[in-house]
């Protein structure tokens, strides 16, 4: 289910209020009242608990209060709800929130992702999914999907990372596919799509898709053929057409990537998803290089290797559990 940005933040707000007024009443009657508005709200909810407890926090105060509970009564007449998602007041940051404050904002990225996403990977982890229509999703390390099949739609957001898609078939329902910008549209095909912090990749392997880069101009429809590889840069606008070996769609999956004309720092950030160590590339000249190549992605290091030493670049161990890439 698709969770509107708007409701995800919410929910992190209530999670604040509630631990802040572990003792007030009409806080927990507000967020009763909250988590009632729709099923998207409880599944905010729902995921935001999931996230925070894997990330090591305490379950919120009032828990065992909400989580069974049927809908309380209505509240004393005279009550009004405010407009705003959760409650707020003078020291409504006090100590124990800003600690907590902090902590989602250190892990805001992830803690969102998690919340989001119907299915994620971990890094080097790849996963198989069946979707409700019998699609076949294969993700790829460090990658997120959420879905959506509610009233005949056939819809999934790449929040992140990389995934191959075998669609079943069905000309009454088209599948979407939308990753960061660009949406793809299919009746039944098998394609690859990639989103990273700028760039955004369609390779299909089979069939036909209809791809609409939203910063095109007037944002034209592009339709792919086998081999097709369609290339968005959301940063400068540039949109990329060319052609690769349809045997080197997706070869993730066999643990490789086979990158055209890729820029480095595209392809680090494809690395990254399958090395266990933080990986930094500040070098801005040297990342923006562009690199045509295969990559093994079961020895990472070597392939940090192999894809900046031609350009004068090294990759230093920092840590067991960091990697500095540059060429000084």
């Amino acid at each position: 289910m698709n969770i509107p940005q708007e409701i995800v933040e919410e929910a992190a707000g209530w999670m604040i209020a509630l631990q802040e007024k572990p003792e007030d009443a009409h806080c927990l009657l507000r967020f009763e009242r909250w988590l009632d508005q729709s099923p998207q709200h409880r599944q905010a909810w729902e995921r935001l608990q999931t996230a925070w407890q894997a990330f090591g926090a305490t379950a919120p105060a009032f828990t065992d209060d909400w989580k069974d509970a049927p809908r309380r009564a209505d509240p004393p007449r005279g009550y009004r709800p405010r407009r705003a998602g959760f409650p707020r007041r003078a020291g409504f940051l006090g100590a124990a929130a800003a600690a907590m404050l902090c902590l989602v904002m250190a892990a805001g990225p992830s803690l969102l992702l998690h919340m989001q996403a119907d299915y994620m990977t971990a890094t080097a982890e790849s996963r198989t999914v069946t979707l409700e229509d019998g699609s076949l999703v294969h993700l790829a390390g460090a990658s997120a999907i959420a879905t959506d099949f509610e009233q005949g739609r056939r819809s999934v957001r790449l929040l992140a990372g990389e995934a191959f898609f075998e669609v079943t078939p069905d000309k009454t329902r088209p599948f979407t596919v939308d990753a960061n910008g660009v949406e793809v549209t299919v009746l039944g095909t098998k394609f690859d799509v990639q989103t990273g912090d700028e760039i955004t990749a369609v390779a299909l392997a089979e069939g036909s898709v209809k791809a609409v880069v939203e910063s095109a101009a007037q944002g034209e429809a592009e339709i792919l053929t086998p081999g097709d590889l369609l290339t968005a840069n959301r940063a400068t606008g540039e949109v990329l057409r060319t052609t690769v070996p349809v045997g080197d769609i997706a070869t993730w999956r066999s643990g490789q990537i086979f990158v055209v004309d890729a820029t480095i720092g595209s392809v680090v950030e494809q690395i990254r998803r399958y090395h266990p160590a933080w990986l930094s590339l500040p070098d801005r000249t040297l990342a923006s290089r562009r690199v045509t190549g295969f990559y093994d992605l079961r020895k990472p290091d070597q392939a940090l290797e192999a894809l900046v030493a031609p350009y004068g670049g090294k990759v230093r161990h920092v840590s067991p559990a960091a990697r500095l890439i540059s060429r000084f």
